[in-house]
Formats: C-alpha cells, structure tokens, sequence
C-alpha cells in the first residue's frame, strides 16, 4: 500500500506546474560614481577558484558528498583586489546630493537645487558653473565646501581634469570641515593619476608623494596606524591610483613601499603587493620574491607568493619549492601550491606530486595538491594519482584522488573508477564514490546497466539507482524501469519508482500508472 502511494504522490508531482521564483529585485548602481570600475583589471588574477569543483556533484540530492568539495576559493584573495575601485570612494558623497539637506533658510539653497538637478541629468557644464557660482557668491554657506566637490566631480566628468584639481586643493584649503572632504581626497587621486598618465609632472610627484610618504611621517586624518578600512585615506587613494598608471612609472612608487618594514606600513604594503602583481616589469619578479621571503607581515608574504602564481621563471618555481620543503606555516604553504599549480611548468608538476606523495605533510595540504594535479590534465599526473591511491590510508586523500582522477575525463581514468566500484575489497564509501564519479563523467552505459545485476551490495545497488537517474540516455531510463518493475527488495524499488516520477518521458508516466493498475 505505501509503494502505491509513492507512485500515485510521482504521478502527480509528474502534473504540477511548477512555481516560478520570485523575480530577485536589483537595485540600480549609481552611474556617476562607476567611473572606478576599470580597475577590475585585477579581476584577471581570480584565476584559481578552485572551490567550485564541488559544483559538479550538486545534480542531485545523493550526490551533496560533494559539498565538502568547496574547501577552499584561495583564488578568491583576488577580491583583495577591489580595493582598487577607488571612484566608489564617492559614494558617502552622494549625501550632499540629498533632498533631505534643502534648507529654504540658506540663501544659497536654491542655488544648490538647480545645481543638483543639472548634474542629475548629466548636464556637467551647468552644474559645474551652478556649484561654482554656490562658492563664489555664498562662500560662508554650509553648502560652499561641499559645492566645490561636486563642482569639481563635475569637471572631472567632463574632462577637465586641471581645473577639477585646482577646486579640490581649494576645498582642502578652505573648508577643511566639509562633509565631502574625503571624497575629495580620494577623487583627487583619480584626478591625480589621470593627469599623470597624460605627462604631468606635477601629478606624477603627488602620487609619488602621497603613495609613499617618508618613513615615520603621519598623513592619516586620525593619528595612528591604517587599518584595512581605511579606504579612503590619501595614502590609500594615491595607491589605488597606480593601477592605472603605467608599469614604469608605477613599480619604482612599489618598489619603495614594499621596502618600508615598519608596522604602520603594513595596510599599504599588502595593497601594493596586489598592484605589483598586475606589472609586468623586469623588476616584478626581484620585488615579489623580497617580499615572500623578508616582509615582516605574514600577509604581505602570503599575497607576493600567491601573486608569484603569475610569474612563470624557474627563480619563482626554486623559492615555491623551498617554501614547501622548509617552512612551517600552513597558509604559506598553501599559497605555495596554489601559484605552482598555475604555473605551465612540468617541473612545478613534479613538485607537486612530490608534495602529494609525503606522507609527513599535512593531508589537508595534500588534498590540494592532489586537487590541483587533477585540474592539470597529463598521462604523468595520471598515471601518479593512480598508483598514489593504492599507497594511501586516510579516506579523504583516497576520496581526492578519485576526484581528481574524474576531471581528467580519461578513458583509462574511469577503467580504473570503474575497477575501484566493483572492487569488493575497497570500503564502501570509496565504491560508491567512483561509481558517482564514473557515472558523472561519461563512463559507457552498457557498463553501468549490466551492473545492477552483478552488484552483491545493497548500497551499490542504491548509488546505482541514483546514478541511472542522472544519466538521460533512454538506457538508463529503461535500467531505472526495470528496476521498478522486477526488484525483489521493496525499498529499492521505491527509490527507482521515485526516480521515474521525475522524468518527463511519456514512457516513465506509462510504467507509474501500469504499477497503479496492477
């Protein structure tokens, strides 16, 4: 009676409409501050989301063993990298924009509106000379200091950039207590370094000045040393400008940054390993190398071997090897194996099967080295991971290795998944998953059909029902309704029966009703 109602309730489900999501609503970015977004530059360095191997398990409830896959998006410090969008600074300026400052008792309110509205409507010119004319003729006002911001945005989208710069150096001067003063920091530096890369000699020696300040000097607003949040500080905002300036000009400014080994130094020096990396100069290599081996900050070390990923020499290859054969700090390590898997290199390879066959390494470190042998599709790192798996005792390793082995999508790859599935001397956890993985990467049907009949074990014979239902070959349909309609043990002819309410083949609503009726 209960199988009964198990196909009446996939009978019906096989009828239901189904539910659209709801529409997810986004809210519209504000264009006059995007200006900032060509510095997703740095977005070519997410090349390592490794994390996203679990994805692939995710076709069906069964298969979320893969959810433990998602260890580790290392490529995901990249976003690091964001904090070179320097024009979203203005965003917090955007409150001298607010209706919610009109105030009908300034004289220069109405001044203030039409200037708003100008700018809202894109029309730079006017609402440059509307702001302006605030200054000038309300210097006194509330709004003056915060109109030469907006005047100088302005400016600045219509590319006047020498002008932008004179009333911003006026606001600092002038009305140092204006709301928009930090905006106008960091709009300056965009300025700055527009003008720099124009040939302004001016330009080129504030950023110069501003990114690196002499040692033991204090440029911050508040006294003390940067934190991570202080974004839009001046020293910070000069920094996210050399992403934009050309590597000749830029790495010398980097170069001196990165020497600096006091502790207040530290925020802008792991700002500047991230611009480094995006240089490609013949010092890139020398700078990021100092830094992986003699910065005082364990993060600075752990981003210049990260980005060391990007630099493909046999210098960089010896010093990533040295870190996994000598040094004791796990993350380091970590990032060590991440750049060697980037690197085209058939020494970092060997490197890295080296690491993965230590067994007096840390496994958790090992997984990744054997993750990312498999991301690296070669008849060596195959052939490696299969005679490693024969030598490993701890489950996780083993469960790794058949992951690795599945994305290289080999014919002798899943042979041997294959063999590990039918092997009844291998745990069963390990069967089961290289039988999902085997089903997941294409491994002939035939094999997999006349496999149900040979299966001895119950929990095989489950995975394998699980894996027909993923397949969509009409074979597996027909594996899935045999199953359905001859197996003995109730339970997996439930779990088949279920499978086929699924399917939106005529054939598997015919077999459901045909059981109904029997």
């Amino acid at each position: 009676m209960h199988a009964m109602q198990l196909v009446v309730v996939a009978v019906v489900g096989m009828q239901q409409p189904v539910v659209p999501l709801p529409p997810v609503l986004v809210r519209p970015p504000v264009a006059a501050h995007l200006d900032g977004l060509e510095a997703l530059q740095g977005l070519d360095a997410l090349a390592g989301l490794e994390g996203l191997q679990g994805l692939a398990a995710l076709e069906g409830v069964e298969a979320l063993q893969g959810v433990d896959a998602l260890q580790g998006f290392e490529a995901l410090q990249g976003f690091a990298a964001l904090e070179g969008l320097a024009g979203i600074t203005g965003f917090g300026a955007l409150d001298g924009v607010s209706a919610d400052q009109d105030d009908p008792q300034d004289p220069a309110d109405s001044l203030w509106r039409a200037a708003r509205q100008a700018f809202n409507r894109g029309d730079y010119s006017s609402a440059a000379n509307l702001y302006g004319d605030l200054t000038r003729r309300y210097p006194n006002s509330t709004r003056a200091g915060d109109a030469l911001y907006w005047a100088a945005f302005a400016l600045y989208k219509n590319d006047d950039l020498a002008q932008a710069r004179s009333l911003l150096v006026t606001q600092q001067r002038r009305y140092p207590k204006a709301a928009t003063l930090r905006d106008g920091d960091a709009l300056l530096a965009r300025i700055q370094t527009a003008l720099a890369k124009q040939g302004d000699e001016e330009a080129h020696r504030w950023i110069s000045a501003h990114a690196e300040p002499p040692a033991g000097t204090d440029t911050t607003h508040t006294k003390g040393c940067l934190s991570d949040d202080d974004d839009d500080d001046m020293r910070v905002a000069a920094l996210n400008g050399l992403l934009q300036m050309d590597a000749t000009n830029a790495v010398p400014i980097l170069r001196k940054v990165l020497a600096r080994r006091d502790v207040c130094s530290a925020v802008l020096r792991r700002k500047a390993v991230f611009i480094l990396s995006q240089k490609r100069t013949d010092e890139t290599e020398d700078i990021l190398l100092d830094a992986a081996q003699h910065d005082p900050d364990s993060e600075v070390r752990q981003q210049a071997v990260f980005w060391l990923s990007q630099v493909p020499t046999e210098r960089a290859i010896a010093m990533l090897d040295s870190i996994l054969k000598t040094s004791t700090d796990r993350e380091l390590q970590e990032k060590a194996i991440f750049a060697l898997s980037q690197q085209h290199s058939p020494k970092a390879a060997e490197i890295l099967r080296a690491f993965a066959g230590r067994s007096d390494a840390p496994a958790e470190l090992r997984e990744k080295a054997i993750f990312w042998l498999g991301q690296r599709h070669s008849a060596e790192n195959a052939a490696f991971l299969r005679g490693l798996y024969a030598k490993l005792t701890e489950d996780d390793l083993k469960e790794k290795v058949i992951f690795s082995l599945s994305q290289m999508r080999d014919a002798e790859n899943m042979r041997w998944m294959m063999d590990i599935a039918v092997n009844e001397r291998e745990p069963i956890e390990q069967r089961k998953k290289a039988l999902f993985w085997a089903g997941q990467t294409g491994v002939d049907l035939a094999q997999l059909a006349g496999l149900y009949d040979r299966m001895q074990n119950r929990d095989m014979k489950e995975q394998l029902i699980f894996v027909y239902s993923q397949r969509h070959e009409a074979a597996a349909l027909d594996a899935l309704i045999k199953i359905a309609k001859t197996e003995q043990d109730k339970e997996l002819r439930k779990k088949a029966i279920f499978w086929l309410g699924q399917s939106h083949d005529p054939r598997a609503a015919q077999v459901l009703l045909d059981i109904i009726n029997q």
